[in-house]
C-alpha cells in the first residue's frame, strides 16, 4: 500500500499538472455545524425559489452517503480571473465566469483524469467527482481543506488566489495526509461587499439574500423579475460581479492559463443593439458551450428587456 503522505503529495502534483490553483484535503466528517447554518437560512427564506436547496440535507451534511466508507474530501480550486474584463461601459454585463466554456464541463474532465491515475496506483479505491453536480457543501469542505475562509459576501476567499475560483471535489475511501484549516475570518472590518451591493442581497456576516441577489434574480429565478428592483442594478443580464470587484483580496487575483475560459471574440464586441436584437439561433450560436445556457434564452431575453425597459 502507498504511504498516505506519498499518495497525497502525489495527488496534489497532479491536480497542479491540471492547471488546478490550488489543493486541499480534509477527513471526512458529518457537517453538523455547517448544516444547522444553512437550516437557518432555509427557515429565513433566503434560498428565494431555489427549491432544491432543501432537498437531500442528509447528504449534504454526510460524505458517506455519497461515497460508502468515506475517508477525505479533495477539495480543488481553478482559476477563472480573466485577463481583460468586458467594458464597464458596455450596455450590458455577464459575470466573468461566464465568459468561456461551461465550467463544469471542463472541471469534469480534469477531475475524471484525475481519478484515472488515482486508480492506477490505488485499483481498489471508491471516489467520486462533484463540480456543483451534487448536495456538497464546498465551501465548507474547502475551509476545512485550508484553502481559505469564507468571507462576508458567502464566497470562498484565498489569500493567495482572492476568489474568483471554482471549486470541485473527489469523495474517497482512501485515508489520506490531511491539510489544517486556515482557521479566523481575515475579512477583519472591511464591509466594502455589503457596501456596493445595489440590491441589499447581503444581510449579514457571511449571509446572502437570494431573494435580492442580481445572480439568483438573472440566473435561478424563473419568474419576471420584480419592479421593487427597477433602477436599482444595471448592466447585469446574467450573474454579477460586483460584490468580488470591490473585495480587497482580489488584488492578489492573477489572469487564469485556461484556453477554455477565453470569450469568443463575437461576445466581447456585443453592442447594446445586438443584445437587444438576439434570437434564439443566435444565442445557440454564441452560447453554445457556455453556464449562460442554464438561463435559457427566454431568461436571458427577459434580463435584457427589463433593463432596457429602465431606460
Amino acid at each position: 500500500m502507498i504511504p498516505k503522505e506519498q499518495l497525497s503529495a502525489f495527488i496534489k502534483q497532479e491536480a497542479a499538472s491540471l492547471g488546478f490553483a490550488a489543493c486541499g484535503i480534509a477527513p471526512s466528517e458529518k457537517l453538523d455545524v455547517d448544516m444547522q447554518r444553512l437550516n437557518a437560512w432555509l427557515k429565513k427564506g433566503f434560498h428565494a425559489g431555489m427549491d432544491y436547496m432543501q432537498k437531500h440535507a442528509e447528504l449534504r451534511a454526510n460524505p458517506e452517503l455519497l461515497v460508502e466508507n468515506a475517508k477525505s474530501v479533495i477539495v480543488f480550486l481553478y482559476n477563472y480571473y480573466p485577463s481583460k474584463m468586458m467594458d464597464e461601459n458596455s450596455p450590458y454585463l455577464i459575470s466573468s465566469y461566464a465568459y468561456g466554456q461551461d465550467y463544469h464541463e471542463v472541471i469534469r474532465e480534469k477531475l475524471n483524469i484525475l481519478i484515472l491515475k488515482l486508480k492506477e496506483q490505488v485499483p481498489e479505491i471508491s471516489i467520486r467527482g462533484f463540480v456543483d453536480s451534487a448536495p456538497v457543501l464546498e465551501r465548507a469542505w474547502a475551509t476545512r481543506a485550508g484553502l481559505g475562509w469564507i468571507g462576508k459576501n458567502s464566497m470562498l476567499i484565498s489569500r493567495r488566489n482572492g476568489s474568483y475560483f471554482f471549486i470541485s471535489e473527489l469523495i474517497t475511501d482512501l485515508e489520506l495526509e490531511y491539510d489544517r484549516p486556515m482557521g479566523g475570518n481575515y475579512c477583519g472590518d472591511c464591509s466594502r461587499c455589503i457596501d456596493a451591493c445595489p440590491t441589499g442581497a447581503i444581510t449579514a456576516l457571511k449571509t446572502v439574500d437570494a431573494n435580492k441577489c442580481i445572480s439568483y434574480l438573472t440566473i435561478e429565478n424563473k419568474e419576471e423579475i420584480s419592479e421593487t428592483f427597477r433602477g436599482k442594478y444595471d448592466q447585469w443580464i446574467f450573474g454579477c460581479d460586483i460584490c468580488q470587484q470591490v473585495c480587497p483580496w482580489n488584488k492578489y487575483s492573477s489572469p487564469h492559463n485556461e484556453p477554455a475560459f477565453e470569450p469568443p471574440p463575437s461576445l466581447m464586441e456585443m453592442e447594446k443593439e445586438d443584445w437587444e436584437k438576439l434570437d434564439n439561433d443566435q444565442y445557440k450560436i454564441l452560447f453554445k458551450k457556455s453556464a449562460i445556457k442554464r438561463a435559457k434564452f427566454a431568461g436571458l431575453k427577459r434580463n435584457i428587456e427589463f433593463l432596457s425597459g429602465a431606460d
